[in-house]
């Protein structure tokens, strides 16, 4: 894949300010709308999808009150802390052309439509999907795999279910390693309290004999001013433009961890004069997005983890992400990617996006990856 020049652009994902930072921002202004005048907007809303039919009217409005419900009962139940109005009206539009149908179809389809809120907002997003990964490399000995579990995008609002999860699946799988690839708080709490003390809770659970290494996410979230306290004294070694030498089970790696400012002009010079200094091991680059893959092949990276996109959180039947906050577009958007001899992977991540982004997820799932990586056999060419 070739690297492109992102240095003449003006827009950067991850970094506030970004249209797409702004829209998310914009969207808060709607919880700011009254009760009584949001459930009027839904009314008149219903009112011109019904063609101002009553019954129909008031149908339609009973199915766009429900969305209402299900995701205002959300926190209440401890599932996930988004604002509701936002997503009550993106999901009342997206169900109006439905009811342009005959009245029976039409019904199904907003019969569908509540079951797939129910899927999107309460099931999937709370369900963490393990995914194994192996890799093998000259760089390191074979016969002596080293077990590697990849976090990323936790975005924590308050502890639930979901980290209730993560910590029992560290449990069960005592990986040698744990590495996290970024984003600790999610967009709407990043200077609350307990969304602070929530994130403490969680990461300070981690454990794994060859450490818990992690770097800083997308500047908009992981803020300078919040993360030093945020990680004081936690099991976790936040890398900030560091390279360490690590010796576990037999195997020697460099883990290079670089610090994201999501311009990969800027960050490749850094991560250059890293691997630089460092002497021939297999070279593992923790990195939160994977724009900066291209330049990593070039610079003879061998295996790239990296975050950020969330999968896209809602992907379509084999249309895949709608968005990805990627320089690249939708190049890069999950899982397991080659790019010359790198190896560049892209988690899905565990949490959610914030602001005034419905706490969503739609054929994509929370993500833990556990890496075996281990030498090529002598007999293996």
């Amino acid at each position: 894949m070739k690297e492109r020049d992102f240095s003449n652009s003006q827009v950067f994902p991850g970094t506030a300010g970004n249209p797409f930072d702004v829209i998310l921002h914009r969207l808060e202004d709607l919880q700011r709308i009254p009760g009584p005048l949001f459930a009027l907007l839904l009314l008149v809303l219903a009112l011109l999808a019904a063609r101002f039919d009553r019954a129909l009217t008031a149908l339609w409005w009973a199915f766009f009150l429900a969305d209402w419900l299900l995701l205002a009962l959300l926190p209440r139940l401890n599932k996930s802390f988004g604002m509701p109005q936002p997503p009550v009206l993106m999901l009342a539009v997206l169900r109006c052309p439905f009811a342009l149908l005959p009245f029976w179809p039409a019904l199904i389809f907003q019969i569908i439509g509540t079951l797939l809120v129910i899927y999107a907002f309460w099931v999937e997003p709370h369900r963490i999907h393990l995914t194994r990964q192996s890799l093998q490399s000259d760089f390191l000995v074979p016969g002596h795999p080293l077990r590697i579990m990849h976090l990323g995008d936790l975005h924590i609002e308050r502890v639930t279910a979901r980290e209730r999860q993560l910590q029992d699946i560290i449990n069960a799988e005592k990986p040698d390693l744990i590495l996290f690839s970024g984003d600790f708080l999610n967009l709407s709490y990043l200077k609350d309290a307990r969304a602070h003390a929530a994130v403490r809770e969680v990461v300070g659970q981690w454990q794994a004999p060859g450490g818990v290494w992690g770097v800083s996410g997308s500047p908009a979230v992981d803020l300078p001013e919040v993360l030093p306290a945020l990680l004081k004294d936690l099991p976790l070694t936040w890398l900030q433009d560091e390279a360490r030498t690590l010796t576990l089970n037999g195997q020697t790696l460099n883990l290079l961890g670089l610090t994201c400012t999501h311009r990969p002009f800027e960050d490749a010079p850094r991560l250059e004069k890293m691997i630089a200094a460092q002497e021939t091991h297999f070279n593992l680059l923790l990195h939160h997005s994977p724009d900066l893959a291209p330049a990593a092949a070039r610079l003879c990276v061998d295996l790239q983890l990296s975050g950020h996109t969330h999968g896209g959180q809602v992907r379509l039947p084999l249309a895949g992400a709608l968005f990805t906050g990627s320089l690249y577009g939708r190049v890069f958007q999950q899982g397991r990617m080659q790019l010359d001899h790198l190896t560049l992977y892209i988690t899905r991540g565990l949490g959610l996006e914030g602001a005034g982004a419905p706490r969503v997820r739609f054929l994509c799932p929370p993500e833990v990856i556990i890496w075996e990586l281990d030498g090529k056999p002598e007999n293996q060419e």
